[in-house]
């Protein structure tokens, strides 16, 4: 790998590990955060001030785990990693 394709799949790889932690950071900080502003709306009969912290972020880190190797490894390929 010469020095151009280093640069281009470090970058990649930064700005998809940075958009994971973005998502990560809303589902997991500011949606609980703001919890108590859902509880007036529900979702199959539960408040979504729970559901969505106890069901629904669970749900997106797991999809955030596979979403993250699959792109990850569309970037190993390109740089021939």
């Amino acid at each position: 790998m010469d020095g151009e394709t280093k640069q281009r799949h470090w970058a990649k790889t930064r700005n998809l590990t940075f958009l994971v932690l973005a998502i990560w950071f809303i589902f997991s900080i500011i949606i609980p955060w703001n919890a108590k502003a859902l509880m007036e709306y529900s979702f199959l009969g539960f408040p979504l001030g729970y559901y969505f912290p106890v069901q629904g972020s669970l749900i997106v880190f797991v999809a955030l785990i596979f979403f993250q190797n699959h792109q990850q490894d569309k970037i190993d390929d390109e740089a021939g990693v």
